[in-house]
């Protein structure tokens, strides 16, 4: 173990861990904290982020049971759907006598509280002048009626903040939509492909931060650097989240990237059944824009996905546009959720628009989907037939890259 930006560290690039040896910094970690007598929440991710659970929870629970006076378990939806108790079980593991487990209700007003407002000159120096006005900063009452947040997470590259993970699990992950919309569409104006995997901390993570700063309870973060694909870790980190978070960010970044010498004319992505829609399924898309060329072409290939979003419908009547669309066009749009916009943005990817010469996206995007073919062209995507999908054939091709378990490894140009 080491220490590493104030942060206790253990794992490297390249290392795997086993369990023991992650069941051990785990507890040796939190049996060092001041939790006695003290309520906990622990925030978790949903299961669209690959992530150990079972093995860490069960250390969790091992040590703070009898010390801690309450836990809760809360699972950090952003607002995506609420998941099932049987989803629930299998995710997480457990049971875990004593501990509580919810969902973020982000739909239920009740559940939430404010915590204050970033005001508008604050907002304007965090987003080096993109945006200009306050945002009421809500967060899920759990985290404020406990005494200690404990979050618990991955670090990937990610499409709206540079790198996940750490304080991100407040806000979107348990936050009010506001906040929400906020700041997915602050990414959005600096676009996926100039922000995702950009190291250090970006105006969105700065926002982010500047948020978590209002939260009253203590906070602390274990993060963890994911072996994609396999659940296992490569490192992992505990202390303040933003400490926690910078440590397991640089692992990540030297992890969960893979540099290619020349753009590709074309990227079959492989969707794994854990993105259950489109919306979650999009990170197909967005870790692979930086190596398409030109002109070039994305298919997601996901034949299980069968709608655009489980609880943003409003997607498939607005479409996917690229942000200049969005901006030209803002009297129009404005009155939608950000969040849904900037989702939006992220899937077309990068383009231009005119009054004189209207949209022309970079790429192609192809959903060879569950979607039907109406639906998909009314979105303003293409669609393929994904029985035609002759996955042997797109291997065999010199200019496409097949991506398999799509959707984590951040693909770039050296």
């Amino acid at each position: 173990m080491s220490t590493t930006l104030g942060a206790d560290v253990v794992g490297a690039a390249g290392q795997v861990l086993d369990d023991a040896t992650v069941r051990a910094f785990v507890r040796d970690r939190l049996a060092g904290a001041d939790l006695d007598g003290r309520n906990v929440c622990v925030v978790v991710p949903d299961a669209t982020r690959s992530c150990p659970l079972p093995l860490l929870l069960g250390a969790v629970h091992e040590t703070l049971t009898g010390r801690a006076a309450a836990v809760t378990v809360l699972v950090a939806l952003g607002t995506h759907a609420a998941m099932s108790d049987a989803r629930l079980r299998d995710h997480l593991g457990g049971p875990y006598p004593g501990f509580e487990v919810r969902n973020h209700e982000w739909w239920r007003p009740e559940e939430l509280v404010s915590l204050g407002t970033i005001g508008a000159d604050r907002v304007a120096e965090l987003s080096g002048g993109r945006m200009r006005e306050p945002v009421d900063v809500a967060l899920n009452r759990a985290v404020v009626e406990h005494d200690v947040c404990l979050l618990v997470g991955p670090v990937f590259p990610h499409e709206v903040v540079g790198f996940s993970g750490g304080n991100k699990y407040l806000f979107p992950g348990v936050a009010g939509q506001e906040i929400i919309d906020f700041s997915h569409w602050l990414g959005a104006l600096i676009t996926s492909v100039d922000i995702i995997g950009t190291r250090g901390t970006t105006p969105v993570r700065a926002l982010i931060d500047e948020a978590a700063a209002l939260v009253p309870s203590r906070r602390l973060a274990l993060c963890l650097v994911v072996q994609s694909g396999a659940n296992t870790l490569h490192a992992a980190s505990f202390g303040p989240p933003e400490a926690a978070w910078a440590a397991c960010a640089e692992v990540s970044a030297r992890t969960h990237v893979r540099y290619l010498d020349a753009p590709v004319r074309r990227v079959l992505s492989i969707v794994p059944a854990k993105y259950q829609d489109m919306w979650t399924g999009a990170k197909g898309f967005y870790k692979v824009e930086p190596v398409v060329a030109d002109g070039g072409q994305v298919i997601l290939y996901a034949p299980h996905i069968t709608t655009f979003s489980e609880t943003h419908p409003e997607i498939e009547r607005i479409g996917y546009h690229c942000r200049d669309y969005f901006l030209g066009e803002w009297d129009a749009y404005r009155h939608h959720h950000w969040g849904v916009l900037a989702h939006s943005t992220h899937l077309r990817g990068a383009g231009t628009w005119s009054p004189e010469h209207g949209e022309r996206p970079r790429v192609t995007v192809t959903l060879a989907t569950g979607i039907p073919e109406p639906v998909v062209r009314a979105a303003n995507l293409d669609y393929l037939d994904p029985a035609a999908v002759d996955l042997s054939a797109y291997a065999a091709d010199p200019e496409t890259l097949v991506v398999a378990d799509a959707g984590e490894i951040l693909y770039r140009l050296r």
